[in-house]
């Protein structure tokens, strides 16, 4: 497979790379392996909210408020 990047994207690639001494089609690997997990991982998650509503299981907004205020506070 090859993947075309853009100018400015090789550019960053390669600056990476040779900053961090490594190959730049292993950090290309890397970014493409958290990409796919990530996105498994969201899927997951999305399912599992679509069942936990599908069984009427909801949070509701004033919890969703405080919840919100506690991690956020001003």
């Amino acid at each position: 497979m090859e993947v075309q990047l853009t100018s400015d994207q090789q550019a960053k690639l390669t600056r990476m790379a040779t900053e961090q001494g490594r190959a730049a089609e292993t950090l290309v690997q890397e970014a493409v392996e958290r990409f796919l997990n990530y996105d498994e991982w969201f899927s997951r998650e999305v399912d599992k909210g679509l069942a936990a509503a599908d069984r009427g299981e909801f949070v509701e907004h004033d919890d969703i408020r405080k919840m919100i205020d506690s991690r956020y506070s001003a």
